[in-house]
């Protein structure tokens, strides 16, 4: 999504990311880039950093011997990933996330791959208890370069109609 100048004071703005409830179609899908390219540094910490200890995520001679030939990244790596691709497009404005959903792996991913991610919107419904809120649940597709899908879930979200998100405030 196109960054939003709002102004905030006399000749004063800041850019505003996301979407309110309003601007939710079902059916509309979103293109989320920039890509990102999955690098051997970003396995290793993220791994290590989560205490995931399988050696096909950070031993290239055990991966060798594996079925894949190589590292495979950490698919809880890539699922954070094609999430926060999402973010800027789809959630920056959401209250909470409230689920999620029918996580698919795929393909593997490999360092140096270039992932990609693209969310549709499945549902959009205002919310019975909250006036100002909605709830929308979007199926989010993470591609590798060449269009390879690797990856897909869904994701149910909360968020505020127009006027009634942070951002809106001023004081913000």
């Amino acid at each position: 999504m196109i960054a939003e100048a709002k102004e905030v004071g006399e000749k004063r703005y800041r850019e505003s990311y996301g979407r309110y409830l309003e601007d939710f179609v079902v059916g509309d899908i979103y293109e989320h880039r920039p890509g990102r390219t999955i690098t051997g540094s970003d396995n290793t910490w993220f791994t290590l950093l989560t205490m995931n200890q399988h050696p096909l995520h950070f031993d290239k001679v055990y991966a060798e011997e594996s079925e894949f030939g190589q590292i495979v990244v950490n698919s809880a790596l890539t699922l954070s990933i094609v999430a926060g691709m999402s973010v800027s497009d789809v959630s920056q404005k959401t209250i909470a996330n409230l689920g999620w959903d029918k996580i698919r792996l795929v393909a593997p991913v490999y360092i140096d791959d270039t992932l990609y991610a693209e969310s549709e919107i499945l549902k959009v419904r205002e919310s019975e208890s909250r006036p100002t809120q909605g709830i929308v649940t979007i199926k989010t597709t993470g591609k590798k370069s060449g269009d390879i899908i690797f990856m897909t879930f869904e994701r149910t979200m909360l968020i505020p109609k127009r006027g009634f998100a942070v951002d809106d405030k001023a004081n913000y």
